[in-house]
């Protein structure tokens, strides 16, 4: 019986007999056999497994078959938001190590108890669920956000003057980020800033993209594909769409041979052509971004390019659809594509438990581990989640940072109002928050860096 098999067999039958894991979690091999991304059938939800140690090439073919996917061989998963790793098998030496992936901290228990009682495996924790803690960044098992920097710089040697004061070309570092139009971003900022901005990794591009495309003939639609490339490379998204990336691109990449967007599966079209809301990536506003921009609560309707004029390149990516027998319904289903900073984005926080809140002396209390991001809020305000324009939502009433080469604070070393040593207020921009009300609900909002949040709860004050 394969280790997927004895999985499925423990969820089935636990109700009768249970099908009890834990213990300590093994030391496996470095041989990795190959890895299949698959979307579990009891919890439908997306997870990746490694075939680790003395699996055969056609045994873990058969398993990942098993699992409805298509095993990529040669390579482990390249998942960075993860909860943890479950462990199966072992006999011999022929591990599977499934890795589950998130953000939410409150999901650890569930992601435990699905390893180790229904599957009979071993949870090893991501530092976000309690594990060791690998990197300096808080504890979240990814790098540490760096968070936007506006830089200004000479041009290069050929090109005209920059529009910025003194003829300098200025650009935002950051995901969302582009310098000017004609320009290549990675002449004028740091992408190595930018990938901790967003979880980087490879992904292969769409199947046959190398493919011969006849409209490469055409002029007028190779003029049409270069301006979209080069809308692209004068963006930050060049940073993991390009061959230059660290690891290599992730899924389409300008540099790809032939046609670069064949490179391109239909759903990232279908965000190019703004038929599935992107609004949840975070924009910067056009006059603040040298003239690019893309969707966001003002143009939700917008593509998720970064582009200096919206309705081109929409045009350009639905006539790409049309060529592939795409329509509008096609993608009705999808109606927001930024899925975990959506999901943070539309989260509505419960009332807190476990003495979370803030006393009645000022501390703040919180469960989950060290936070870089404290937020009090309203009740009713919106979640924050990315900068530029979604991380300070209206009804913030405080907001402290820690930067990113500083440590992480604990629970209870924090009181309201007063802006511990290695932390900065970045709202309000100056003086004291506004005081809290006896009586009246507040939402707490705490995370171990962007993107995770801890603790989400409301709380009265006392």
């Amino acid at each position: 019986m394969t280790s997927s098999r004895l999985l499925s067999t423990c969820v089935l039958v636990s109700v009768l007999v249970g099908c009890r894991g834990g213990g300590d979690v093994p030391t496996v091999p470095e041989k990795v056999v190959g890895h299949c991304v698959y979307t579990n059938r009891f919890s439908s939800m997306e997870e990746c497994r490694d075939y680790v140690g003395e699996w055969s090439e056609t045994a873990a073919t058969e398993d990942c078959e098993d699992q409805g996917s298509t095993v990529v061989l040669g390579s482990a998963c390249e998942l960075e938001q993860r909860l943890g790793y479950c462990f199966l098998g072992g006999e011999d030496e022929r591990w599977t190590r499934i890795s589950f992936p998130g953000v939410d901290a409150e999901q650890c228990g569930s992601m435990k108890r699905g390893c180790e009682l229904f599957g009979g495996g071993v949870f090893d924790p991501a530092p976000l669920c309690g594990g060791k803690v690998e990197d300096s960044g808080g504890g979240t098992g990814l790098p540490t956000f760096q968070q936007p920097v506006l830089t200004c710089r000479e041009p290069k040697p050929g090109e005209p003057s920059g529009r910025s004061p003194g003829g300098q070309v200025c650009t935002w570092e950051m995901i969302s980020g582009a310098t000017e139009p004609g320009r290549s971003f990675m002449d004028y900022a740091s992408c190595d800033r930018v990938r901790t901005q967003r979880p980087y990794y490879p992904v292969p591009p769409a199947e046959d993209a190398t493919r011969e495309d006849a409209r490469l003939k055409d002029p007028t639609y190779v003029a049409e594909l270069n301006w979209v490339r080069s809308q692209i490379e004068s963006t930050a998204c060049i940073c993991c769409h390009s061959t230059r990336a660290p690891r290599g691109p992730s899924n389409w990449y300008v540099e790809s041979p032939g046609n670069f967007v064949n490179s391109f599966y239909p759903r990232g079209l279908a965000m190019g052509a703004g038929w599935i809301n992107t609004v949840g990536f975070g924009a910067y506003r056009p006059e603040h971004n040298n003239g690019f921009s893309r969707a966001s609560p003002e143009r939700p309707n917008d593509p998720i390019f970064v582009t200096t004029d919206a309705a081109r390149i929409a045009r350009f990516f639905e006539a790409e659809l049309a060529q592939r027998g795409y329509t509008r319904e096609d993608f009705a289903g999808q109606t927001y594509g930024a899925g975990p900073l959506d999901e943070q984005r539309f989260y509505r926080p419960t009332a807190c438990e476990r003495g979370e809140g803030v006393g009645a002396d000022g501390t703040l209390t919180w469960k989950g581990g060290k936070a870089r991001y404290v937020y009090v809020l309203e009740q009713e305000a919106t979640s924050p989640t990315v900068p530029p324009n979604l991380d300070l939502p209206e009804g913030t009433l405080w907001r402290l940072d820690v930067p990113a080469a500083g440590s992480p604070v604990e629970s209870g070393t924090v009181r309201y109002g007063v802006v511990p040593t290695g932390m900065s207020q970045r709202f309000p921009e100056s003086g004291p928050p506004a005081a809290l009300t006896s009586g009246k609900s507040y939402y707490l909002y705490v995370l171990a860096d962007i993107i995770v949040p801890i603790t989400r709860c409301t709380f009265t004050a006392p």
